[in-house]
């Protein structure tokens, strides 16, 4: 890279959006087997806000740099890794740190992209899409003809799960506010209710005719366990993701995270209960399948031929630069997004 410093996106501490600065840093060089991207866009994920607010048990301690995807291009290789590299446009998974002009990542956490691939759709797809193919390609598949319940339907995992839903002939059912249901009708989305509801499993099962989904995707947690739990059919299987119920409205982070455990059902869905309704209970947390490369590889591998296809298309919500990650956060942060997020460092 050009010049011996970098920018990058920092969190000074624990705290609302406006604790991100922008920040010169050294170069970093890339180490043994690693290379080095020139960022071009940098995914905005709501981990990034659940580590700004202190909740994520895995971040870094702060100060720090979050983000988790990254595309750009390979600009240098450090020693073991192959110098052809050099020059190619690639996409990334960081261990936190994205949000920067600059990562450094292992060579197996970076995919070369083929000449002229969009990078800001490729940018999209490491977290949400990953996210989306574990729980509905791997955990909780779904015959062609059945149907899926997402929460959220509108944000970025949301919008993955129902891009990869309809290529396998899968029904979605999504919640999300009211302003954003004409688009995800005209998406093809059989039902969608208001993401406030409080009570959605009997029109969820009237929309199946009675019969449930054979999946249902939560990401907040709380008492909505239960009420997606409702929702399934024999044989169906919940998925928890995320945990965004624990960042809802302007309250402190641990106070709502605290909310939130206290509403989980911990007694209602048990291994008893599990077993005689025959249905199942599991969950995914990417960020703990950083040391799974060998298992997340021929997911990605899988997605980036679908995005080079045309068979899938992030739907790109907004763009930001680093020194309006604040005005990111808050978008996230305010459910006013419709799909992704991305960071341009270059602006």
């Amino acid at each position: 890279m050009d010049g011996a410093t970098i920018r990058q996106v920092w969190m000074r501490r624990r705290g609302d959006p406006h604790v991100l600065e922008v920040r010169e840093v050294p170069t970093p060089a890339p180490g043994p087997g690693q290379v080095r991207l020139r960022v071009a866009w940098a995914g905005v994920n709501f981990a990034d806000v659940m580590m700004r607010r202190g909740l994520y048990p895995d971040a870094p301690r702060l100060p720090a740099v979050a983000g988790y995807e990254v595309s750009g291009t390979i600009d240098a290789v450090g020693p073991g890794a192959a110098p052809a590299l050099i020059g190619r446009p690639a996409v990334a998974m960081c261990n936190f740190g994205g949000y920067s002009e600059a990562v450094c990542v292992p060579v197996g956490q970076a995919w070369p992209l083929p000449d002229g691939t969009d990078l800001r759709a490729a940018a999209a797809l490491p977290v949400n899409y990953l996210t989306a193919w574990q729980m509905v390609r791997v955990m909780a598949p779904v015959a062609p003809g059945g149907s899926v319940l997402v929460q959220s339907a509108a944000g970025g995992v949301g919008q993955a799960v129902v891009q990869l839903c309809a290529l396998a002939g899968v029904r979605v059912i999504g919640s999300a506010s009211p302003g954003k249901h004409a688009e995800l009708r005209a998406q093809g989305l059989a039902f969608v209710f208001d993401s406030g509801l409080r009570e959605y499993a009997g029109p969820v099962r009237e929309a199946t005719g009675g019969r449930g989904v054979e999946a249902a995707l939560e990401p907040r947690h709380g008492r909505w366990i239960l009420e997606s739990y409702r929702c399934l059919s024999r044989c169906g299987h919940l998925v928890l993701f995320g945990f965004a119920g624990a960042a809802a409205g302007h309250r402190s982070g641990t106070f709502s995270a605290l909310r939130t455990l206290a509403q989980v059902p911990w007694l209602a869905i048990n291994p008893v209960r599990l077993m005689n309704d025959n249905r199942s209970l599991g969950g995914v947390n990417l960020g703990r399948m950083w040391d799974e490369g060998e298992r997340t590889a021929p997911w990605l591998r899988a997605l980036l031929e679908l995005l080079a296809d045309g068979s899938i298309r992030p739907r790109l919500d907004s763009t930001f630069t680093f020194a309006q990650a604040a005005a990111a956060h808050e978008r996230l942060e305010g459910r006013a997004s419709f799909g992704k997020i991305l960071l341009e460092p270059g602006r």
